[in-house]
């Protein structure tokens, strides 16, 4: 027997050990263990109030209805970087503290909160506001924080991806992003909300006064000076999180099967998605000028690495408020090549698709991959001094501060709603840049 046959009988073994009832039934239960234990401490994040107090007396209380788990870190434990709402949610609460007010933060989840006390602002992010509307004070202001486009647009969406998967490969996928439609806009008195023109219509019908926001990219990278633009220009980036045939990735896959010049690198959670994983197991896996990285740290040496050796980053997603996967990847000096849908403007520096069609991409890929050096640098460039300048902690921090200045004039009466923009705020604010968390005060809510 030759070393090179034992790998083999391994793998026969393992194979053979993983297809018996016994092991299959092991595996049923401990996901079962885990599904309950993972509804335990949902349940627990659902039942907690945090209160925090700003110095001095408070001018009034703020409710904050958003993820809590970044308020219930230990002290000195970093803020998750898996989604940038973490950080989003404890600058909210610093954004009020900072004017003044004391906040009270329930999960968005949180169905059996009750208002106890008068709150000068409640800002929700998914349906309580639609549920606490009608018993807040009347002299509540509302304010839906938006960070997806409207839920009947993003599930209609996702399922003519997926009829279009199924009439192209013969399968049937499960939706992954559908959501239970809210009426939170309805009713909100104002928004705020991370997107551009495009998601923004997806909510205008309600007639509100939305305040666009930027995103906070959790991971600043130095601008790469020593990258060979010659050797990179035919390798590219996927990189999303859950929702795979809503972001796109079967169509970015079927395109560069049918490029094998051109190389995708693929970083998501593809080992979370069974059904795509085998539908798309050749693509993945045993197509040489495709490579599965699976979930990548975006804070990783891994993924600058990667980054430096791609030249753009491709985003086809069905429906996004503006897509931070994108934005993350400018920040580290790639070219944007992304469908309306996403979210993200990119006039100057990156690719608009016409169509998310897989002609589509490849036309846009053999173009950037035929493109001169000198143009792949001024494009990248462009792309990260644009993130660099709109798509920071700080540049949120100012422009939320900003947003909320002016929802609290406007309702005080003090400015005529009608001489601001719809999409527009006054970007004079504070540039004061909170700390890394908010040390709250946790107590269990009856």
């Amino acid at each position: 027997m030759t070393p090179f046959q034992r790998p083999s009988r391994r793998l026969s073994l393992m194979s053979a050990v993983k297809s018996s009832r016994l092991y299959i039934l092991g595996s049923a239960i401990k996901a079962a263990v885990l599904e309950v234990r993972r509804n335990l401490n949902q349940e627990v994040l659902n039942r907690t109030l945090v209160s925090l107090e700003p110095e001095g007396s408070p001018k009034g209380t703020v409710l904050l209805s958003h993820v809590i788990d970044a308020f219930l870190l230990p002290p000195g434990k970093p803020i998750p970087l898996d989604h940038h709402h973490h950080w989003v949610a404890l600058q909210m609460a610093q954004t009020f503290l900072d004017l003044g007010y004391g906040v009270d933060v329930i999960n968005f989840h949180n169905k059996t909160f009750w208002p106890r006390r008068d709150y000068a602002m409640m800002v929700d992010t998914r349906w309580n506001l639609e549920r606490l509307a009608p018993v807040l004070n009347a002299d509540c202001i509302k304010v839906l924080h938006i960070d997806t486009a409207h839920p009947l647009f993003q599930n209609e969406a996702e399922a003519r991806r997926l009829l279009e998967l199924q009439q192209r490969r013969g399968v049937t996928l499960k939706p992954w992003r559908f959501e239970v439609p809210h009426l939170g806009i309805e009713h909100a008195d104002y928004a705020t909300m991370n997107g551009n023109r495009f998601s923004i219509e997806t909510f205008r019908y309600a007639g509100k006064q939305i305040f666009p926001v930027p995103v906070a990219a959790p991971v600043l990278y130095p601008w790469p000076d020593s990258k060979d633009w010659d050797s990179c220009r035919n390798h590219f980036l996927w990189l999303n999180s859950g929702g795979l045939v809503h972001k796109g990735l079967d169509l970015i896959l079927e395109a560069f099967a049918e490029m094998p010049d051109c190389h995708l690198t693929v970083c998501g959670p593809i080992k979370h998605e069974k059904a795509f994983e085998r539908t798309y197991y050749k693509e993945l896996y045993e197509t040489p000028n495709i490579h599965t990285v699976g979930w990548v740290d975006v804070s990783s040496d891994q993924f600058v690495a990667l980054t430096k050796r791609c030249v753009g980053i491709l985003s086809l997603s069905a429906s996004e408020s503006r897509s931070g996967s994108v934005i993350g990847g400018m920040h580290a000096g790639l070219i944007p090549i992304v469908n309306y849908e996403s979210g993200v403007d990119v006039a100057g520096f990156g690719v608009l698709l016409p169509d998310s069609s897989v002609g589509g991409i490849k036309a846009a890929v053999q173009r950037i991959a035929a493109s001169p050096c000198s143009k792949l640098q001024a494009m990248a460039r462009g792309a990260w001094e644009s993130a660099r300048t709109h798509h920071t902690r700080e540049r949120w921090t100012e422009v939320y501060r900003s947003a909320i200045d002016t929802i609290f004039r406007l309702h005080a009466g003090k400015t005529g709603a009608d001489g601001l923009p719809q999409a527009s705020i006054d970007m004079a604010s504070s540039k004061r840049f909170a700390g890394s968390r908010v040390p709250p005060s946790i107590r269990r809510a009856n």
